[in-house]
């Protein structure tokens, strides 16, 4: 299997990673990827960017190294009902929006607390993918999750750095999601979750558990650039009309 998009990347901006977009769209280049997402984290996250950040993204060129850029945000849940840290007014400038929890900007909760605040930040219309709900921070329903990946065809995904020796302890919950992803058969994502530009593109540790888990490669968006761009069209044209 083929990984030529990546989703998932940081940098400098988001006060704890330590490339620029330029080298990140470099080391892309040089491992093939096609499709590079900068998804620097929201502003709860300390050392992120104020909201201003986030609406000047357009500055950015389109391409670098031959590398197509889709400028957007790693949004940070901050509640119990799936609230985020970026209004809705932002959000919708932008390429791509990403969500997670991050113990440093979510309160916590019981399971179905954690679950609930997962699942509604999944049927916010911003959200265009969910990430690493493998991390061990936050006990999570990852069956209901995968299950309502498929509902609602939203992808949920596999992240590479919850699978290095760091997060060690994130191996047994990724393990769960990925089975339950192949058994919902939900879309998924790859994701690098690069903070320095030599994570860029990869996704060793996640193939792996993609193919133990049986998660087809028809269910793996990032295997085509089109793929993702239709799909992310697709879910644009699905938001509610602004007034």
């Amino acid at each position: 299997m083929e990984i030529l998009v990546d989703l998932h990347t940081h940098t400098v901006a988001s006060g704890h990673a330590y490339s620029t977009i330029s080298e990140n769209a470099f080391a892309a280049s040089r491992r093939g990827i096609k499709l590079l997402g900068m998804t620097d984290h929201g502003p709860k996250m300390p050392g992120s960017p104020f909201l201003y950040h986030f609406g000047n993204l357009t500055v950015l060129p389109q391409e670098l190294y031959g590398v197509r850029i889709l400028p957007g945000v790693e949004a940070n849940i901050i509640g119990q009902e799936g609230e985020l840290d970026v209004p809705n007014s932002y959000l919708a400038r932008l390429k791509l929006v990403i969500v997670g929890l991050h113990d440093i900007c979510y309160p916590g909760g019981t399971c179905e607390q954690n679950t609930q605040a997962y699942l509604k930040a999944m049927e916010n219309p911003y959200t265009d993918m969910m990430v690493h709900p493998g991390r061990p921070e936050f006990e999570l329903d990852l069956e209901r999750i995968a299950y309502m990946s498929a509902k609602l065809n939203l992808p949920v995904e596999i992240n590479n750095s919850s699978l290095t020796t760091i997060e060690r302890g994130a191996w047994g919950n990724c393990r769960r999601i990925a089975h339950y992803m192949a058994q919902y058969k939900g879309p998924v994502i790859l994701g690098s979750d690069a903070h320095f530009w030599d994570r860029v593109g990869e996704f060793s540790h996640a193939l792996d558990l993609v193919h133990e888990a049986g998660i087809s490669e028809h269910q793996v968006l990032n295997t085509s650039p089109d793929r993702v761009l239709n799909y992310l069209a697709a879910r644009r044209k699905s938001r509610p009309i602004s007034t």
